[in-house]
């Protein structure tokens, strides 16, 4: 630990003697480390697994006479948010500044208040933000505040502050604007969508693509196809705007979600010329899951050989595509696809198994969800709280309620921040114990939700009332597939 302190004073590691750089996601070391491929980042990303403790693999970096830099740091929180490891993100931001002691920013404040509100709620981020002095406290700090009572969807706190921004003379951009319109859409206050678009343009707020696009999915989502088409074809003719790709996804999935199929279908192919540069990959994942919805199988796999043709096939992609496949009831060709995501395995991402699981659960195959199960623990990988979760949800469907006790029970022990049990599964778990007049089990099982921090789930409102167990089956499925949705 001597050692440690001495690296973390030296003024030269401070400076960064030894260069930092990076390529194609990786942050390497100086060329005297003994091996080039052995980065902070490859450790980081090998250590996926929720309960991986990131302070431990800085500190060994450390001392093994690494150097460490601000921006390198900057760099990791940045990719693990990138791709939903939010508790190691916070972990590696909290441990660059209150343990390294780098000088923070209001943008390194912003991104630990949204990391905050991920991993520990409203509460842990309202008691950080008071903490924050008032000269670090600008645009982007309580921008990043509103966002975070947006992503939790409470509208009265987040009204408040956007009085409190308007008064700072904060709602000079759109982007404050964005951020509510966002949430006004998600909770359906369309009279208020409209108010705050009339807001905009009283006080020359120009709207940006973003703004558009939340207005696309207004229409969309009140079925408004007319009126969706009419603000695209103005879009079209505005010269301060270009229209690109992410622009004509948001037309087809409405096309598609309200039955226009082939309107849905020529959105799809008139978008594919204008894809280009770094945003191909996103592109190629997004358009094999909207061809799925079409039910365009040859589309689906056209999409996979492009964007195999862009190199290396990341997680995100194999995700997109055994769902999709699982969608279209391609079941043997998700089964391909999936050997080949474990021959090809680098960085082990539990969502990809957990899509094949949750799809077998779904379709009653419960021996091949339990068959892979059992493959991971075979090979030292622990199932985490979703994998045990889907499992005790496709027992459950298919009337195998003891072992949907002992699964869910595994779901909760092994549960992280951000985690929540399916409550129709629970609900049916709790009733099937009342049913078997097994008070000790019932009790049991109570009590380790509530030491897990699952009290409040609503599944008490569930138990008060006259359950079907049809319906409540029927719920548990329809739950699990909207969690499982991607794209």
């Amino acid at each position: 630990m001597d050692k440690l302190r001495l690296l973390r004073s030296n003024s030269w590691c401070r400076l960064g003697v030894s260069r930092v750089s990076t390529f194609c996601g990786r942050f390497y070391s100086s060329a005297s480390d003994p091996d080039p491929t052995d980065t902070i980042y490859s450790r980081i990303s090998r250590a996926g697994h929720p309960t991986n403790s990131m302070t431990a693999i800085l500190e060994e970096w450390l001392e093994q006479g690494r150097d460490l830099k601000r921006s390198v740091l900057q760099g990791l929180v940045k990719q693990l948010r990138k791709y939903n490891r939010s508790g190691h993100a916070l972990q590696v931001s909290e441990w660059m500044f209150d343990q390294m002691n780098y000088p923070v920013s209001p943008g390194d404040i912003a991104i630990r208040l949204d990391l905050i509100s991920r991993v520990r709620g409203l509460e842990q981020v309202e008691k950080y933000f008071d903490g924050i002095p008032d000269n670090l406290k600008g645009f982007q700090v309580y921008g990043s505040l509103l966002h975070c009572y947006a992503a939790h969807k409470h509208l009265e706190k987040a009204e408040a502050l956007m009085l409190k921004m308007r008064e700072l003379g904060f709602l000079k951009t759109s982007l404050a604007y964005n951020v509510m319109l966002k949430l006004y859409f998600q909770l359906g206050k369309t009279e208020k969508l409209e108010m705050l678009l009339q807001e905009m343009e009283q006080n020359g707020i120009k709207h940006d693509k973003f703004t558009f696009n939340i207005q696309l999915n207004a229409y969309g989502a009140t079925a408004d196809i007319e009126g969706m088409e009419k603000l695209l074809s103005k879009m079209a003719i505005d010269p301060g705007l270009t229209l690109d790709w992410h622009v004509y996804v948001i037309v087809a999935k409405w096309y598609l979600k309200a039955g226009l199929i082939e309107k849905g279908l020529t959105m799809l192919r008139k978008l594919e010329p204008i894809i280009s540069g770094k945003s191909k990959r996103t592109a190629y994942e997004t358009l094999l899951t909207l061809y799925a919805t079409a039910g365009e199988t040859d589309d689906v796999y056209r999409m996979w050989n492009l964007l195999k043709n862009l190199g290396k096939v990341y997680n995100s992609g194999y995700l997109c595509m055994i769902s999709s496949l699982m969608k279209l009831d391609e079941i043997n060709g998700a089964e391909r696809i999936f050997k080949e995501w474990e021959s090809e395995l680098e960085y082990f991402d539990a969502r990809v198994p957990n899509v094949i699981i949750s799809a077998y659960c779904r379709k009653g195959h419960l021996e091949k969800a339990e068959a892979y199960v059992n493959g991971f623990i075979e090979s030292g990988k622990d199932p985490d709280a979703t994998t045990w979760d889907r499992l005790a949800t496709g027992y459950h469907a298919n009337g195998q309620m003891a072992k949907s006790v002992e699964a869910m029970k595994k779901a909760i022990l092994a549960d992280r921040p951000g985690w929540t049990p399916n409550t129709m599964t629970l609900a049916a778990i709790l009733e099937y114990l009342k049913e078997q007049d097994d008070v000790g089990a019932a009790e049991e099982f109570l009590k380790l939700l509530q030491e897990r921090g699952h009290s409040s789930t609503g599944i008490y409102d569930k138990l008060g009332s006259d359950l079907n167990k049809e319906i409540l089956r029927f719920e548990a499925i329809a739950q699990m597939e909207r969690e499982e949705h991607i794209g």
